[in-house]
């Protein structure tokens, strides 16, 4: 017998309805072609809920919530026998306008659903959309009916992470990838043998909510500009349906989850960075969207004469803090956690996450803490971004509750500094070595994220190709983009035949990879840089959906050097425990060594807070193998110096000898420089020595 609360009580023109269930937000298939809309809204005088036929311009139904179907500030209502999968839906508001103080209803615009799981209007990448539709976005619906088969999150621990961020269609586009469906997800898919190969556990993806490549998109020199890296979200619960190889057929959903099944079952996790700082509505000159229409001054800061605070520098900030956008944030994370088995979140500019309504920072930001504490999210990687374009940087400081991981600006800048000759980097260095505990000795050194390049910058084989940013074809006069890059070009400005030069190039490459790989923290590489990938030194490719922005495949059979000491350092660091220690342990352990150790060019003497350019470090572990423990010792010679360098190696244990495991410079300086007790570093190099 049917329930007396399922059947409909009101009917428009054919269209059979009932007052809804208030929650969950957004669209919900409730009986089988009975959809339940919910949606908030603090100050709408009214609302109608708008449904379409798959891109039809005009509704075929308009359907005016009654009073009845309002509890508090949610409009709720549920309609029967629709077919959902050619179902698209928006609404209209009506309420004041009156921007000075912060209404700006328009009952003429039709808005995007906050919470629509899928959105058509971009299902093609690059496909132009008529832009004299005045609906551009449109919410629609979808099945939680995915075949998982026991997959769930993978929970890596923190410490043994090997991140790897990269663009899902920068990724695969060239036609030099070799992949079927090249700049989708099920490209990745084809690309895990080669991550594995390398040695990767963990992908993280610039945005993949749905967001507008046409977004001030425009032609500069007769090349389309687009909105290409994505950080301009326009539905935070939708996957962007052009990234994937079936979204003209509405399937980005299942495309989605597929891929990320497929990295689970390889043991890849997938990160995703996530943009809720601002939204794609711009500033006031910006365009009707969703928020702005459904409750601006719920969703904005907004100045004390309605206009927008600007802490992103993309022309809004949204008001994280307020209770209501709080939780759709929450939702949210919760949603693509629960329903996508997403396995951690990079938090872009996450500063503006601590601000409170009038753009103060706050000590305890209650989203902050909400995410920390939240019990869906407990085994969720939480990575902040921790600072804004407001001008208010927190490496070190981010509010964390023990649960928010850094991007470690600090390590990236010192690193890039002593790696070209900044002796005056070398105290710093040491810090960053041992997991930054100057930053985080009240985390642990899964608090640090190292990194030396990400999409925002040059690459690593630009970092030493280019003295100065390139930014010319991005169409604004070579003014965007950061300045101050801390690169050396090594010789010569770009693309050279110099052999010399080209050699010293590689050898700083693996210089700063060996680095970042042997220092305590969670490391993070860019795609590309483990074979020389180049952007022709522009560090701002925000805009370039073209050989700027893609991956050159042809380069990881000319780089296979660099490749290949990548795979061997990442395989070492995953070989010692000691590497990934969590805390920061530096004293003595069963060995008789101290477990971290610092050197100069003699053994056991380092003047920490003098400038140095050459110097040595040492872990000292016990390896269980074989119900049997035994001590190995690890040491890297580093030489930043632009002359030879002899450095005196710690005294071994008896019957314990070193053994050179990996050298960046070309070949070894004459054997007879070198004896069992020291070592002699080429210009500029690195070694990796190891002792069992």
């Amino acid at each position: 017998m049917a329930r007396m609360d399922s059947e409909p009580t009101h009917e428009l023109n054919g269209i059979k309805y009932r007052c809804g269930r208030v929650q969950p937000f957004g669209a919900t298939i409730v009986y089988e072609n009975a959809v339940n809309f919910s949606i908030f809204s603090k100050d709408a005088y009214s609302c109608e809920l708008l449904l379409y036929h798959h891109g039809e311009k005009e509704p075929f139904a308009v359907i005016p919530f009654p009073d009845d179907f309002r509890i508090g500030n949610v409009f709720s209502m549920i309609v029967y026998d629709l077919e959902y999968e050619d179902l698209e839906y928006g609404y209209r508001m009506d309420g004041p306008f009156d921007p000075r103080n912060g209404y700006r209803f328009d009952k003429n615009k039709i808005l995007l659903d906050p919470y629509a799981k899928m959105i058509s209007g971009r299902d093609k990448w690059g496909e132009e959309p008529d832009f004299r539709n005045n609906f551009q976005h449109r919410g629609k619906v979808i099945p939680e009916d995915f075949a998982w088969e026991g997959d769930k999150p993978l929970e890596i621990p923190m410490s043994d992470l090997i991140i790897y961020e990269t663009h899902v269609r920068s990724f695969t586009k060239s036609e030099s990838s070799n992949v079927k469906y090249r700049g989708t997800f099920a490209g990745l898919v084809e690309k895990i043998p080669y991550l594995k190969e390398l040695g990767i556990n963990c992908i993280e993806l610039l945005p993949i909510f749905e967001f507008d490549e046409f977004d001030f998109s425009r032609v500069i020199d007769g090349k389309k500009l687009y909105n290409y890296w994505g950080y301009s979200t326009v539905g935070f619960f939708a996957p962007k349906s052009g990234y994937a190889a079936s979204g003209s057929m509405g399937l980005a959903a299942e495309e989605l989850k597929n891929t990320i099944k497929k990295f689970h079952k390889n043991g890849i996790e997938i990160i995703l960075d996530v943009v809720f700082n601002h939204t794609a509505e711009g500033n006031e000159m910006g365009p009707y969207i969703s928020f702005r229409g459904i409750d601006n001054k719920t969703y904005y800061l907004l100045t004390p004469d309605g206009q927008y605070y600007n802490f992103s520098g993309c022309g809004n900030t949204m008001n994280c803090n307020n209770a209501v956008v709080r939780n759709c944030i929450l939702d949210c994370l919760r949603y693509w956690v629960s329903v996508y088995h997403i396995d951690g979140f990079r938090f872009d500019l996450a500063s503006i996450l601590s601000r409170d309504d009038k753009g103060v920072p706050m000590t305890s930001p209650p989203l902050l803490e909400a995410l920390a504490h939240d019990p869906v999210l407990g085994k969720t990687k939480l990575i902040a971004e921790a600072w804004d374009a407001g001008g208010l940087y927190q490496v070190g400081s981010f509010p964390a509750w023990g649960r928010w991981a850094e991007w470690n600006g600090r390590f990236r800048d010192c690193l890039r500094r002593f790696v070209k000759s900044g002796s005056e980097c070398g105290p710093e260095m040491l810090w960053r070595i041992q997991g930054s505990p100057d930053l985080y000795s009240n985390r642990s050194t899964e608090a640090s994220i190292n990194f030396i390049t990400c999409h925002d910058g040059f690459t690593l084989n630009d970092l030493v190709s280019y003295n100065e940013k390139h930014n010319e074809t991005n169409g604004e006069e070579n003014r965007d983009g950061a300045n101050d890059n801390n690169s050396w070009n090594c010789g010569a400005e770009g693309t050279t035949n110099d052999v010399e030069i080209v050699s010293l190039r590689r050898r700083q490459i693996k210089n700063a990879i060996a680095l970042l790989l042997l220092s305590r923290g969670v490391p993070m590489i860019l795609s590309g840089d483990e074979f020389c990938n180049s952007q022709m030194g522009n560090n701002n490719a925000y805009c370039q959906d073209n050989e700027i922005s893609w991956l050159d495949w042809n380069d990881f059979e000319r780089n296979q050097e660099v490749f290949q000491f990548f795979k061997k350092l990442i395989a070492f660091r995953k070989k010692h425990p000691v590497i990934r220690r969590k805390d920061f342990y530096m004293g003595m352990n069963s060995s008789g060594y101290p477990e971290l150790s610092f050197h100069s060019e003699k053994a056991w003497e380092l003047n920490k807070e003098s400038p140095f350019h050459t110097f040595g470090f040492m872990y000292a572990e016990t390896v269980k193998e074989h119900n049997a423990d035994y001590d190995c010792f690890i040491y890297c010679g580093v030489n930043t110096f632009w002359e030879e360098r002899s450095l005196e190696l710690p005294k071994l244990p008896e019957n314990m000898q070193w053994h050179k495991i990996a050298y960046t410079a070309d070949k070894v300086l004459k054997e007879e420089k070198n004896d069992k007790n020291h070592i002699v570093l080429s210009p500029r190099s690195l070694m990796l020595l190891v002792a069992k």
